[in-house]
């Protein structure tokens, strides 16, 4: 192979040196006949062993993203940088909000609301505030997360994030603030780094069971989301995709229900009709798959949760 190609995948994905490699998907872009080399990628170049990319013009290309990530970093705060990701968690962020190192990962495909933004902004600057272990490298796009996935670009807190103020063109916040410790101080941040008619896409879950890394503090509904964002944000649609309506929420609810079941009170949960759970919880509350399930199972999945304390 061409000592000057390389092998190209999701996570070193490269425009300009895909289509520098690709004369006849370059030529195929500039008459109209594909999007963009990404999008020949992403539906045959993938599954084409033969697609190569310059790395030449790659590497040069990840330079320049590494300048153009560091141009919108704020310079007050400590960080390091290993040539890799900056990284913004200080021993100090860490014990105020609780962060700690896990095995655990989040990892999601963008949906088509987070991808139409990205697309709308292919010279712009785009920031996914929590983006997790992303499969795939957008040029455009900067992901924050707390932990040093091999596709993360910038370590830090939704409450303090490290960057400057307007300096975003979009910004995906994709079921991230259910984990945060202080979602209304996160809101006002991405506010902060957002630029006046940025767009915001926003996720947050409202039945789903406990989960996730570190920690799961707030589901909430569509008010509870607007509320955190008040006046500052102009709403253009407000409504609950394929992918997350209701019937995953039973699913999910089920499933972590099951999993907290013997061999014996799962076979009885498994047997148990629609009909039987209209007719009321009173009449349930005796069954072995109610009464065997673990006091952590009940927390991940309850209706509700009481605390009882005594002020220090």
């Amino acid at each position: 192979m061409d000592q000057a190609l390389e092998c190209v995948t999701t996570l070193n994905f490269c425009e300009q040196a895909y289509l520098a490699a690709n004369p006849d998907v370059a030529e195929a872009v500039r008459l109209g006949a594909l999007r963009s080399g990404r999008s020949h990628f992403e539906v045959f170049g993938s599954a084409e062993s033969h697609r190569r990319q310059d790395a030449l013009v790659a590497a040069q290309s990840r330079q320049e993203r590494r300048k153009r990530i560091a141009s919108v970093l704020r310079t007050d705060m400590p960080f390091s940088d290993d040539g890799k990701f900056f990284d913004f968690l200080s021993p100090d962020l860490r014990s105020q909000f609780d962060i700690y190192d896990s095995e655990l990962a989040g990892s999601n495909l963008y949906d088509q609301d987070a991808l139409s933004m990205i697309e709308r902004h292919p010279s712009g600057i785009i920031l996914d505030c929590g983006a997790g272990s992303r499969p795939a490298i957008y040029e455009n796009v900067i992901n924050f997360d707390i932990t040093n996935y091999p596709s993360t670009d910038v370590r830090g807190v939704g409450e303090v994030l490290p960057f400057k103020d307007a300096s975003f063109d979009g910004l995906l916040s994709l079921n991230v603030l259910e984990h945060v410790k202080d979602p209304f101080t996160a809101a006002k941040e991405i506010l902060r780094v957002l630029k006046p008619g940025g767009d915001l896409v926003v996720v947050v879950p409202l039945t789903q069971p406990t989960h996730g890394y570190p920690h799961h503090y707030y589901n909430m509904t569509a008010e509870g989301i607007l509320n955190l964002f008040g006046s500052a944000i102009n709403v253009e649609r407000v409504y609950v995709p394929e992918s997350t309506s209701a019937i995953w929420s039973i699913y999910w609810i089920m499933s972590e229900w099951a999993d907290g079941l013997d061999e014996n009170a799962l076979k009885e949960f498994k047997a148990l009709t629609v009909e039987e759970i209209l007719q009321g919880p009173p009449t349930l509350l005796d069954r072995s798959f109610v009464k065997q399930l673990s006091a952590k199972k009940n927390l991940d999945i309850a209706s509700s949760t009481t605390v009882i304390a005594k002020r220090v």
